[in-house]
């Protein structure tokens, strides 16, 4: 028996008949799927490990623009204003001083001891002299005030400086929008690389199918049943690779939570789950975006 005839008999195996319910269809889909994959070989491992790298660092920079964005947040909505004094300034009596100031909601007193007792029970700092200074936390009542209240607390003798997280944020904002256009970049940079390896992939599986595809065809097969497992086969690339991500992911997100904390920032409810699922989405699509693109160039069904 020649090698077409062998081809011919195998793909007559493949071929749904009419008769056949859909679910028998969609097995034989399935089956081809999977045999595509077995065609592929140890490739298949490359394939996942390099998918699965990519959508990793896209995951871990766009799980970190989260905690980034809720920092900012959290100290554009800071209303506090840090009043460092001077040595020999009575805190008590500068803190009823800045009382009188319009705009101020409350102050209050951190006396330099409390602050060396604090920064003794976080670090060993025994047989330091104590170099803080006293310190005043003056709140104000609305953020839109905090530079009134700044220049009213210049006119106070006593003070030798001072500081609020507005300043910080703004800094952090311009950080932001930076990391942000990172993300984007990285974004359509794990588009491309998913889409080009996975066109290289299926590509390499039409040609080592080609006599195969080509009797499918002038059997009349559907082109439909000669395109679905390869497309399947890309997203299941992408699905496999989406999955192995999510391991160094939850490294991530456990050092983001520790961080969180450090930092008393508010922790996004939902923040893993977008990422999670835009990881798959973008996993999947790319994936079978990928094989359509190699399939249109490379199999004319």
């Amino acid at each position: 028996m020649s090698k077409k005839s062998k081809i011919k008999d195998t793909v007559k195996k493949h071929i749904p008949q009419r008769h056949l319910s859909s679910v028998r269809i969609m097995y034989r889909i399935a089956m081809e799927t999977v045999y595509g994959i077995k065609r592929t070989g140890l490739l298949n491992i490359a394939i996942i490990a390099a998918i699965a790298a990519i959508l990793t660092i896209f995951g871990a920079l766009f799980r970190t623009s989260f905690s980034l964005s809720s920092y900012v947040a959290n100290l554009g909505d800071t209303f506090e204003i840090s009043v460092y004094l001077k040595p020999k300034t009575e805190p008590v009596y500068m803190s009823s001083r800045i009382k009188e100031l319009e705009h101020v909601k409350k102050v209050t007193i951190k006396t330099k001891e409390e602050a060396w007792e604090e920064m003794n029970n976080n670090m060993d700092v025994s047989g330091m002299e104590n170099p803080l200074p006293d310190t005043l936390h003056v709140t104000v009542d609305d953020t839109k005030n905090i530079l009134l209240v700044c220049e009213n607390l210049k006119k106070l003798q006593g003070i030798e400086s001072m500081n609020y997280a507005q300043e910080y944020a703004k800094k952090l904002q311009k950080i932001t929008t930076v990391y942000n256009t990172v993300i984007v970049l990285v974004l359509i940079a794990t588009a491309l690389l998913t889409i080009i390896i996975i066109n290289c992939t299926i590509q390499l599986v039409i040609q080592s199918r080609k006599e195969e595809i080509e009797i499918m065809r002038l059997m009349g097969v559907s082109n439909w049943y000669i395109k679905i497992p390869l497309i399947l086969q890309g997203a299941l690339y992408g699905f496999i690779g989406a999955m192995i991500s999510l391991l160094p992911l939850n490294t991530v997100q456990n050092g983001l939570d520790k961080l969180n904390q450090i930092f008393n920032v508010p922790q996004s409810d939902f923040a893993l789950q977008i990422v999670v699922f835009c990881i798959f989405i973008i996993a999947i699509f790319f994936s079978a975006g990928g094989s359509m693109i190699s399939i249109k160039k490379h199999l004319q069904v």
